[in-house]
């Protein structure tokens, strides 16, 4: 690509084929279909980390690799969607990204180690990546305009409700079975579409015409891995005292001067940095970076927390997870509203809404009840559905027609980017102020404090004895980690905070050229 490649999937995949009514209906399910299952797939491992860890003998900071290395595939991924469509054609990839993805979710559930684990999500996310963009394009040019909000909307509603089904049924396997049961579930349905897809999409021709940039691609790459491979393994290894930390550090900056430098000095670069030069596109993308960061990370942090210290069983973890995605459907029908207004207002009530949720999980403890995540997560999901479309509109109100294919991939770059590197920083805040705080806390526990001879302190607590003295640790070691939680939530709400402030500079006109 040059990222502007993406402009090549908007041109029919078949501009002289007249499609009846019953091949339109056939090309909108199977396509639908295929992309709803991949959305599925994005958020599944959510509910399945705590088994998953347990299967897999991982730490907590390991195991979060298996979302945030798939998210960061899906990121690097997505812009090559143009290149790949006009050098294989559309049907081709559309197809074979579908049996890939499909086939790489089989393998997760297979894994019987956490390197292989992670090596298929990570094929999972960059297989798949094309499927979302390439099935929007597809329907538009299938069906005639006066019919595209419709499908459109059809389309929406499936990516939203794709993170719904995957968490609610794959929580319910996963207890009744096992977490390997959550990924099978995908794999006969997924070869359905492949089948319906190759049975029902036109052929096309290959372009051809457009180039690559490698140079662009792979020094982009390799500096995105560099800081998930920092962000990902920076605690574990005690940061800069660790030599493999220094040596990613440095290949990632590296990586990345070359990558700015190459795109200043060519003519047709990966990604055009000149359009940085806009300000409200320059804005959006920072709020699309701060909402990729909002996105993913409470169903990450939730599952771990209620299931290994709240004790909370998969399935009524993956109803709370789920009430995200209901939420998300009511805001993306607010967003309709919300629209035809400035959308500034918009912006400024779903990132407000985001800020409340955040400061309502800092205030939970280990008693939380369900019906109260399940109320947060709602929240939650309405305002990433308020957010989106307000935040797209703004975001290229004043970017051309021209540049607009290119600037949706730094777009969706970012917001995935936003998703994996928040992700592996709130994670590994947790392993650090858990331990911290569990050191602490147990300094407490000795016979020169007086608190402990008193009963009405202790109560049912026993450090008399070597079981008493176990079970006071364990608990001291859940209220240690319920404090990291709190600080990641810390984070999630001053993002959401800070989010605010900046879309004031946004500018008033909103409408896309």
């Amino acid at each position: 690509m040059s990222s502007s490649a993406t402009a090549e999937i908007s041109a029919p995949v078949n501009p002289a084929e007249a499609f009846s009514l019953g091949r339109r209906v056939l090309i909108l399910v199977m396509v639908v279909l295929g992309s709803t299952l991949y959305a599925t797939t994005l958020l599944i491992a959510s509910t399945l980390l705590p088994q998953m860890q347990g299967t897999m003998s991982a730490t907590q900071d390991e195991i979060a690799w298996a979302m945030t290395f798939n998210i960061l595939a899906t990121a690097v991924m997505t812009p090559m969607t143009g290149w790949l469509a006009a050098r294989f054609g559309r049907r081709e990839t559309m197809i074979w990204a579908v049996f890939a993805f499909t086939f790489t979710t089989l393998m997760c559930g297979l894994a019987d180690s956490l390197e292989t684990l992670i090596l298929w999500r990570v094929l999972q996310g960059a297989l798949g990546a094309p499927v979302i963009p390439l099935s929007q394009t597809i329907l538009l040019d299938t069906f005639p305009r006066r019919l595209q909000g419709l499908v459109t909307s059809i389309f929406g509603m499936a990516v939203v409700i794709g993170p719904v089904i995957g968490p609610t049924v794959g929580g319910m396997l996963s207890e009744l079975y096992s977490w390997r049961w959550a990924f099978y579930m995908v794999v006969p349905v997924g070869f359905l579409s492949f089948i319906g897809l190759r049975l029902t999409l036109p052929r096309d021709r290959p372009t051809g015409r457009v180039s690559l940039d490698w140079t662009g691609f792979l020094s982009l790459s390799i500096a995105i891995s560099g800081v998930q491979l920092v962000l990902s393994r920076g605690q574990r290894l005690d940061w800069f005292d660790s030599g493999e930390i220094i040596i990613e550090t440095f290949v990632a900056a590296v990586a990345f001067w070359v990558f700015v430098a190459h795109s200043l000095t060519v003519e047709r670069p990966f990604l055009n940095l000149r359009l940085l030069l806009d300000r409200n596109y320059a804005l959006g993308l920072v709020l699309v970076l701060i909402y990729g960061m909002l996105n993913f990370t409470p169903m990450v942090l939730l599952p771990p927390l209620l299931q290994q210290h709240a004790g909370y069983p998969d399935s009524l973890i993956g109803e709370i997870i789920a009430a995200r995605g209901v939420g998300a459907t009511i805001g993306f029908f607010l967003a309709i509203f919300v629209g035809r207004m400035d959308p500034r207002i918009g912006l400024i009530g779903g990132f407000a809404l985001q800020t409340i949720s955040g400061l309502w999980l800092m205030a939970i403890d280990l008693n939380v009840d369900a019906a109260t995540l399940m109320a947060n997560s709602l929240v939650q999901g309405i305002a990433i559905g308020v957010i989106w479309v307000p935040l797209t509109l703004a975001t290229f109100s004043t970017i051309s027609s021209a540049n607009l294919a290119e600037g949706t991939a730094v777009y969706h770059l970012l917001r995935n980017i936003g998703s994996s590197f928040f992700i592996s920083i709130c994670v590994a805040e947790i392993v650090r102020a858990t331990s911290a705080n569990y050191s602490r806390l147990i300094e407490m526990m000795n016979p020169f404090n007086r608190s402990l001879a008193l009963p009405w302190v202790t109560g049912a607590w026993d450090h008399e004895t070597l079981g008493g003295l176990a079970r006071l640790s364990k608990e001291i070691g859940r209220q240690a980690s319920m404090l990291g939680y709190i600080n990641a939530f810390g984070f999630y709400t001053l993002a959401s905070a800070l989010a605010i402030p900046l879309i004031l500079f946004v500018g008033r006109r909103a409408r896309l050229r």
